[in-house]
């Protein structure tokens, strides 16, 4: 198995990243019946203006094999991160490199960047009855269900609310 390394999307990153976000979206069943969401998880430039877009790239090939947007409390793509928070949205690993650790290598660079700009804690939300290996890999982390950050973007879209505290040793 090859290296893995994360790093900053560049332009030229980005119609691999559309690609493999909404391929991943639709694997996992999140855009039955979305209004429009599979356009703006394809829209990778706009993200990466506001937010910091993150690759997991195969060191061999590389191959862009997943990526996540990285964002500061009070940005445009911010959804529940308070003053202080740091939060990540729309990790995504091309179902076909799915098992190679993409996912997990972003999530820790996304918590990593979240300690080195002095966040308090990283939130994320993640949908009702998503693929229970997703919530496996937050749980590793540390991130915790917090009640009071779920919210529903959509009738029918329920999104439940995971906080990791980066203040407690």
């Amino acid at each position: 198995m090859s290296g893995l390394l994360v790093r900053r999307a560049e332009p030229a990153d980005h119609p691999a990243v559309a690609r493999l976000t909404v391929a991943a979206y639709e694997a996992d069943g999140q855009l039955k019946g979305e209004n429009g969401y599979g356009t703006v998880l394809a829209d990778v430039a706009t993200r990466a203006e506001t937010g910091e877009v993150l690759v997991a790239v195969d060191e061999a090939t590389g191959e862009v094999l997943g990526a996540v947007t990285f964002v500061l409390s009070g940005t445009p793509y911010a959804e529940l991160s308070g003053p202080g928070e740091a939060e990540f949205r729309m990790l995504a690993v091309d179902p076909a490199a799915q098992g190679r650790g993409a996912g997990e290598a972003l999530v820790r660079a996304c918590v990593a960047r979240a300690a080195e700009l002095g966040c308090s804690a990283v939130v994320i939300c993640v949908r009702a009855g998503m693929a229970a290996a997703a919530h496996r890999l937050y749980a590793r982390f540390g991130f915790v269900r917090v009640p009071e950050k779920d919210w529903s973007p959509l009738p029918g879209v329920q999104l439940l609310g995971l906080r990791l505290d980066l203040t407690s040793p």
